[in-house]
């Protein structure tokens, strides 16, 4: 077996007028917000799935399926609380994260180092090992109509013991 993986993840939700936007564990002000089971934050939906998938433990909806009335309104956060210990428990550790969030409209740079931040003291990796980034699909598509929001996450995993 490798001492290193690589997880790919990705999310999208619906855009609604009246709901927040939840990114990264962090509120950005915005007139839409995603819609979910949960929070909706599909940063960390994206980062979750990453990391399952890296160690081979499945994926978010598997451990926390919307079907589940306990999951109803549940921080995310506590997701990537969850699949951290379930990855630790497997004997591996994130090295790198890195999240692309595809939206056209509110800005994330001036929220990137607070969901930095967030990523960091969930997972314990150091800040610079974790790169948020945002881009638009130029008017194009369920982002670019304003109707959805969608990330990609990829992470590297090291199996403890291996340097």
């Amino acid at each position: 077996m490798s001492g290193f993986r690589i997880g790919f993840g990705f999310d999208v939700h619906r855009l609604e007028k009246g709901l927040p936007l939840w990114l990264g564990g962090v509120k950005i002000p915005s007139d839409l917000g995603s819609a979910g089971h949960s929070d909706a934050d599909v940063l960390i939906h994206a980062l979750c799935d990453a990391l399952l998938g890296a160690a081979a433990l499945g994926d978010i909806g598997q451990h926390f399926p919307d079907s589940d009335p306990a999951f109803k309104d549940t921080p995310s956060r506590y997701f990537l609380e969850t699949v951290m210990g379930m990855i630790k428990n497997e004997r591996w550790t994130p090295v790198n994260i890195d999240i692309t969030v595809c939206l056209e409209e509110p800005r994330i740079a001036p929220f990137r180092d607070d969901v930095i931040g967030n990523l960091s003291a969930i997972t314990g990796l150091n800040a610079d090992a974790i790169s948020v980034k945002a881009t638009t699909t130029e008017g194009l598509g369920f982002a670019g109509r304003r109707e959805g929001i969608s990330a990609y996450a990829v992470v590297l995993i090291r199996r403890d013991g291996i340097t």
